[in-house]
């Protein structure tokens, strides 16, 4: 699949690549894309909730009430989780949420997030530029003349630009990510994918299957 070079001006610079078939234009598979969007967003998570059990709850240990004769309920103490103040009964505990998935499973799901994104033609491939200082109007004008100027994109670069990273900071529904911290939710999540010329032979070699397999 050919794809056209533009210039940050929005121009067509005339130049062509190509965007492997086996990495852009795959039969996508769903489920994979389920499970890697699942790792991806079960990772976030701190698992560090907690809440008191009744042995962990300060509190006075004496018998309420006698054992029996009372007509109500029987209670050792007022830690009880039926009683206000009390511990709270099978409450969350920290615990990791991380899972592991086999490395082709995961490759197969960003293949398929590429290609629905090439289907879509939401993909861009713009020449190599650089900013003199970190500027967010300057991003934001290159986003206008690229027409996708309040969308959510997501634009991949071939190594770390702390210029065109710090540009961007501020942009809402913008984000800049290196080749290698490219995943499968940030994919999907977009809705317009810039790729810096370069890049997409980077992703072709990383995830082709006569390289990955």
């Amino acid at each position: 699949m050919e794809i056209a070079v533009y210039k940050i001006d929005g121009q067509d610079s005339g130049k062509k690549v190509i965007l492997d078939d086996t990495v852009f234009g795959i039969e996508p598979n769903n489920h994979a894309l389920y499970l890697d969007i699942k790792q991806y967003l079960a990772n976030q998570r701190q698992g560090t909730h907690k809440s008191k059990e009744r042995w962990e709850i300060a509190h006075s240990t004496k018998k309420i009430v006698r054992q029996k004769g009372s007509g109500g309920a029987r209670h050792g103490s007022l830690k009880a989780g039926t009683f206000v103040g009390g511990g709270r009964i099978f409450g969350p505990q920290p615990r990791d949420y991380r899972f592991k998935l086999n490395k082709k499973l995961k490759q197969l799901a960003r293949r398929s997030a590429l290609t629905y994104k090439a289907q879509e033609q939401a993909i861009i491939v713009l020449e190599p530029f650089s900013m003199d200082a970190p500027k967010t109007k300057d991003f934001l004008a290159i986003c206008r003349n690229l027409k996708v100027e309040g969308k959510k994109i997501l634009m991949v670069l071939p190594d770390n630009n702390n210029t065109i990273y710090l540009s961007s900071r501020n942009v809402e529904r913008a984000k800049v990510v290196t080749v290698n911290e490219l995943n499968t939710y940030d994919i999907v999540n977009a809705q317009n994918l810039i790729l810096i010329e370069g890049v997409e032979a980077m992703i072709n070699q990383q995830l082709g299957t006569t390289q990955s397999a």
